[in-house]
């Protein structure tokens, strides 16, 4: 068995989460459940699943499966639009599917802001952290217009934001407002959506130069910069090398150099008309 990651990153409210996460979207419960076990032998401690990835039964069958204390592993999961107006039976849900009795980490997965249903989400997630049913609380795919909103109509602050952000789609400016408001980032398909990412010259040239994988250079830069990360793989050796990456220190003008890139036509998706 190999040993826990000792990467972590505080969040606001006092749990520490490991910087690199198992994604596990778009696996069925059967891959689910394979890969998690596999990826836990490997060292992972934190894995990403969602009630939108119809996988949480797998990812906590899985879980099982390793062996491992359960408060040694960190479980992200996230409800969609149709419990906005009531987080408390999404989360329930999301518990039942994983069989799991609290969650470390519970996001709304988008604002949906059609519906004028996510402050009382939010509202609602504050009220299952005081319970234990989630030691953290966050959101995913939120525009800082969004966060503003909870923070001024309730007074709590996200622990984290989950966005999509990669060195084609660095999300400065995202995450500039995350970390002034103590509000860890979080990257979703951090290794690119099919975008040609891991081909691009600047990438392959510096995996050359550190002697590692394309993979682990853009997971190192997600590192550098302070964000956790949820790359999504169900081979035993990209596993492997997912979360390695932790341990590569880039410089700081290599950090700088990707955070440059650019790619044609490459956007996120706009939260304010798109949502699940």
């Amino acid at each position: 068995m190999a040993p826990m990651t000792t990467h972590t990153i505080a969040l606001s409210g006092g749990t520490h989460l490991p910087t690199i996460a198992l994604g596990t979207w778009p696996m069925d419960d059967a891959e689910a459940r394979r890969v998690v076990r596999q990826a836990i032998e490997l060292g992972y401690r934190h894995v990403d699943t969602a009630e939108n990835y119809a996988n949480e039964t797998g990812v906590g069958r899985g879980i099982a499966d390793s062996g491992i204390a359960r408060d040694q592993i960190f479980v992200t999961t996230k409800f969609n639009r149709r419990w906005h107006g009531d987080a408390a039976s999404g989360l329930e849900a999301n518990l039942g599917r994983l069989g799991l009795d609290f969650v470390d980490l519970a996001l709304i997965h988008w604002p949906n802001p059609d519906q004028d249903l996510y402050v009382e989400a939010w509202k609602t997630l504050i009220e299952l952290r005081e319970q234990g049913l989630a030691r953290a609380i966050g959101t995913s795919n939120f525009k800082p217009a969004h966060l503003d909103r909870l923070i001024a109509e309730t007074g709590v602050t996200p622990e984290l934001n989950q966005i999509e952000c990669h060195p084609y789609l660095d999300r400065a400016s995202e995450r500039a407002y995350h970390a002034a408001h103590g509000i860890v980032t979080e990257a979703w398909s951090p290794l690119g959506r099919g975008n040609g990412l891991l081909d691009e010259p600047l990438v392959c040239d510096l995996a050359a130069s550190y002697r590692v994988t394309p993979g682990q250079v853009i997971l190192a830069w997600d590192v550098a910069l302070g964000m956790a990360t949820c790359p999504k793989s169900s081979d035993p050796g990209r596993l492997a090398a997912n979360l390695a990456a932790a341990d590569i220190e880039l410089s700081d003008a290599d950090v700088a150099a990707l955070s440059a890139l650019t790619a044609s036509g490459i956007e996120a998706v706009d939260s304010d008309v798109f949502g699940h």
